[in-house]
C-alpha cells in the first residue's frame, strides 16, 4: 500500500496537461507572506433572522442549507471588482468567513472548533435578481451567487489569535454609510454548529471556506460605490466597485 501511494505522488508530480492551468486560487494570511489555498467555498443561507424576513422567509430555526461558489470567485481586499453582467441588481452580503485547517467528517459541535485554521471578514456578492428569478422558479441559485469576483475575502486571523468567535459586530457600509449592522451572537447556526451540520454532508479538507451569512440591511451597489465590512476583531476589508465589463 505503501509502495502505491508514493507511485501515486510520483505519477502527480510529473503529470502533464494540455494547456497551462489557472494558479491555485488562495486568500491571503493576516502577518505572513505565504497564502491560504482554496479548496472549496460553502456559503449558509439565511442565517440572520432578520435577513430571512427581509427575504420573505420564516427564520424559524429549520436546518441549515448551503450553496456554493467555486474557488477562483475569491477577490482579496482592495480588489475593484467589475460589476458583474445580466443584473441590474447587484447585492453586497457582509459575511464572517470560516477557514478550515484540519479534514473532518461528521464531527460533533464540540470538535468542529479544532478544524478551523482562521476567521477572516467576507462579502459574498449577490445578482439579486438572479438569484430571486431563480428561486421563485425552483431552479439552482449558482447564476444569481456562483459569478466572477463574487466572494470577497480579507486576509485569514488564525484561530489561535482570535479565540472562538462566538460575538462582536458585524456592520457594512457604502461610501461611509452603514447598511448593515448585527452581533455574531444573532446567528441563527453558530459556528460549531454550521460546522458540525456542513460536516455530516461533506468531509471539510483543509483550505475549505465557509461564509456563514449575513445580517439585514442588504442592499444594491452601482459602479463607483466603495463598500467596506468589519467584525471586532478582524481586519475590516474594501472593496471599490468598477464599471461593468465590456
Amino acid at each position: 500500500m505503501i509502495a502505491m501511494i508514493r507511485h501515486r505522488e510520483a505519477k502527480a508530480t510529473t503529470m502533464n496537461f494540455v494547456f497551462e492551468h489557472q494558479p491555485v486560487p488562495s486568500v491571503a494570511v493576516e502577518g505572513e507572506s505565504a497564502r491560504f489555498p482554496v479548496r472549496r467555498i460553502f456559503c449558509v443561507g439565511r442565517n440572520y433572522e432578520a435577513h430571512a424576513r427581509e427575504m420573505g422567509k420564516d427564520p424559524s430555526r429549520d436546518p441549515p442549507f448551503f450553496f456554493t461558489k467555486p474557488a477562483d470567485a475569491v477577490v482579496d481586499d482592495g480588489i475593484v471588482v467589475p460589476y458583474p453582467p445580466l443584473t441590474q441588481n447587484f447585492h453586497h452580503e457582509a459575511e464572517l468567513v470560516v477557514a478550515i485547517g484540519r479534514p473532518g467528517f461528521n464531527v460533533t459541535e464540540g470538535d468542529a472548533w479544532e478544524l478551523i485554521w482562521g476567521y477572516a471578514v467576507g462579502n459574498d456578492l449577490t445578482r439579486r435578481d438572479l438569484q430571486l428569478d431563480a428561486r421563485d422558479k425552483g431552479r439552482p441559485w449558482d447564476w444569481g451567487k456562483a459569478f466572477d469576483n463574487s466572494a470577497v475575502c480579507g486576509p485569514i486571523r488564525r484561530a489561535h489569535e482570535t479565540g472562538r468567535l462566538e460575538k462582536g459586530a458585524i456592520r457594512l457600509s457604502v461610501n461611509g454609510t452603514v447598511r448593515q449592522e448585527a452581533d455574531l451572537s444573532d446567528l441563527i447556526w453558530s459556528v460549531p454548529e454550521i460546522v458540525s451540520i456542513l460536516s455530516s454532508a461533506v468531509q471539510l479538507l483543509p483550505g475549505d471556506l465557509v461564509y456563514t451569512g449575513t445580517p439585514a440591511g442588504v442592499g444594491a451597489l452601482v459602479p463607483g460605490d466603495v463598500c467596506k465590512v468589519e467584525i471586532e476583531g478582524l481586519r475590516s476589508i474594501t472593496t471599490p466597485i468598477g464599471a461593468a465589463l465590456s
